[in-house]
């Protein structure tokens, strides 16, 4: 019996190796961007409008920089200025 379960743990170790790469590109990207778009409608239901836009353009700023403390530092700005969530 232990020589059909390794078997059987090694073809599923075999068939993680040879993942389709596109596949798993596109569900990363999907999960990624449906966290994005929670985390936006999260932020835009509390925080007031103009707090609300410049987090997203942080957000999206830090994205495209690859560059996550540009986030962290208008979150800490924000809260500096007593703008926190409502």
């Amino acid at each position: 019996m232990q020589k059909k379960t390794r078997s059987l743990l090694a073809e599923l170790d075999q068939h993680y190796l040879v993942r389709d790469k596109e596949n798993f590109v596109e569900s990363k990207a999907l999960n990624i961007i449906q966290g994005a778009i929670h985390l936006l409608t999260y932020i835009k239901e509390n925080y007031d409008t103009e707090s609300a836009a410049e987090l997203e353009r942080r957000l999206l700023n830090s994205i495209r920089a690859q560059d996550s403390s540009k986030f962290s530092r208008g979150l800490k700005k924000l809260k500096e200025s007593g703008n926190e969530i409502i």
